[in-house]
């Protein structure tokens, strides 16, 4: 298996049984809980040599969410249309995500899933199963590609997670205040 394969099966397994366009809805929040009361520099610290910090990811998960509405919308106007991908470490280098802004990054990151929610929740069945051939993964629909990003956000924020582990002083980073 590929490692694309194993990515698209790792992104399937996250959402199996389970209704994506829910999981899209909870993803904002679930991050914004995660960093609530996290000290910026552990936001901006990178794990390891290479890889993205928290606030990149944040970055990260806004422009990918850019990139996913103008998909969705060009395969419901143009089915069966070319899908190009994008350089990830391109986009984060052009946008500078490692001086990004992480609170910035969720907002713009929350406000752009709610466009697209509202897009998505009153598809027909048939702009659903409306599709584009995206460069690297082939023939996929609109719903494939919502469950996709319902993993995604899934895959980045259990990055979160184990990045977050290691910091964590107290209980309480990360998780919804006791009311």
């Amino acid at each position: 298996m590929t490692s694309l394969e194993q990515y698209k099966a790792k992104l399937v397994a996250y959402t199996e049984g389970k209704d994506p366009l829910q999981m899209q809805r909870e993803a904002p929040q679930v991050l914004e809980n995660l960093i609530r009361g996290v000290p910026d520099e552990i936001l901006r610290r990178s794990p390891k040599p290479g890889k993205w910090s928290i606030a990149e990811i944040l970055a990260h998960m806004a422009d990918d969410e850019i990139a996913t509405a103008w998909r969705y919308r060009q395969m419901i106007e143009n089915p069966g249309c070319p899908l190009p991908g994008f350089d990830q470490d391109k986009w984060a280098s052009l946008a500078d995500y490692a001086t990004s802004n992480p609170a910035e990054s969720l907002d713009l990151f929350r406000r752009l899933r709610e466009a697209n929610l509202r897009l998505l929740e009153r598809l027909s069945t048939e702009q659903w199963e409306s599709w584009g051939v995206h460069l690297e993964r082939g023939k996929n629909t609109v719903r494939e590609f919502a469950r996709d990003m319902a993993g995604h956000d899934i895959n980045h924020i259990e990055q979160i997670r184990r990045i977050l582990e290691p910091n964590r002083s107290t209980t309480t980073i990360g998780t919804p205040a006791s009311s």
